[in-house]
């Protein structure tokens, strides 16, 4: 996972109309990654992936074990502000799309959740 970049484009992982499970699927894939030590360093959120940083989130707290752990959270300002969450990040750092671009390049390979 050294060279490795996930893109959070959705709150929750999968497609479909059972948010419920695609909350839990995002919960137990974080978890798994922090328990198995195989971290990115870079996870990127944009589109409504942005929840996923902000109040509320279901995956809140694995997100702030991971950025302590060393892993850069950039989450997508225009989201935020088209959202109207630009004051509810709780965890990560705000970031343009220049700043995702430049992640992706740097990157080996590119998981999108």
């Amino acid at each position: 996972m050294k060279d490795t970049v996930i893109l959070c484009t959705r709150f929750g992982m999968g497609q479909t109309d059972l948010q419920a499970l695609s909350e839990t699927l995002i919960t137990k894939f974080f978890s798994l990654l922090l328990e198995s030590g195989q971290l990115p360093p870079v996870v990127c959120f944009y589109t409504d992936g942005v929840r996923l940083t902000t109040s509320g989130s279901p995956v809140l707290e694995q997100l702030k074990q991971m950025e302590a752990k060393g892993v850069r959270l950039i989450v997508c300002s225009t989201c935020l502000d088209a959202m109207g969450l630009a004051d509810q990040v709780q965890a990560g750092i705000v970031g343009g799309m220049t700043d995702i671009i430049e992640a992706q390049i740097r990157a080996s390979k590119v998981i999108t959740l």
